[in-house]
């Protein structure tokens, strides 16, 4: 088989039965989801706003409540203005960078480079600038190692070395020789 045409190892019946069971394993999250946020909105209004009770009051009292009412509707109305001006604000910047960007983007085209040779000469030439007027030769430069040269032992007529060795003092030589 082709590697794009691949068989499936799950039947078409089973695929099908487990997209159903994910589908209802979402909608459910997502009922619980909605359910966690609307209690979490019910706290915060019992937090800020405790319930009124206007049993009993008189009408200057009510009136009281009214006014003090309006005067934190006023400072909530404010404060979300502000913050919506901020938030407009922000998106309007957002938009700005955006369009720069795009613009940035479509005026440099990113060129294909290619490899170039140079010699050290022009790239110092590139690099220095005026300052580079005198060639450089850095094979001059290098440390040259001299090798030591292997002592070779001179090749001797054999006649004369034997009788050099002949005798006692030849022996002696070369016990003297192998002692060092």
């Amino acid at each position: 088989m082709a590697d794009g045409q691949r068989k499936s190892k799950i039947s078409s019946s089973r695929r099908l039965g487990l997209k159903i069971r994910l589908l209802a394993v979402a909608t459910q999250m997502l009922q619980e989801e909605k359910n966690q946020k609307q209690k979490e909105r019910e706290a915060t209004l019992e937090e800020r706003l405790p319930p009124l009770n206007l049993s009993g009051l008189s009408v200057q009292e009510l009136q009281d409540l009214c006014k003090d009412l309006h005067h934190r509707i006023d400072v909530v109305d404010e404060e979300r203005y502000d913050i919506s001006l901020k938030v407009s604000k922000n998106e309007k910047e957002i938009e700005d960078l955006k369009l720069k960007i795009t613009e940035i983007q479509s005026k440099f085209k990113k060129p294909h480079l290619r490899r170039v040779k140079i010699s050290a000469e022009d790239m110092l030439s590139v690099l220095l600038g005026s300052r580079h007027k005198e060639s450089i030769d850095f094979k001059a430069n290098l440390k040259t190692v001299k090798k030591e040269e292997e002592k070779k032992e001179e090749v001797t007529d054999w006649r004369k070395n034997v009788e050099a060795m002949s005798g006692m003092e030849g022996r002696k030589k070369l016990f003297d020789a192998s002692g060092n």
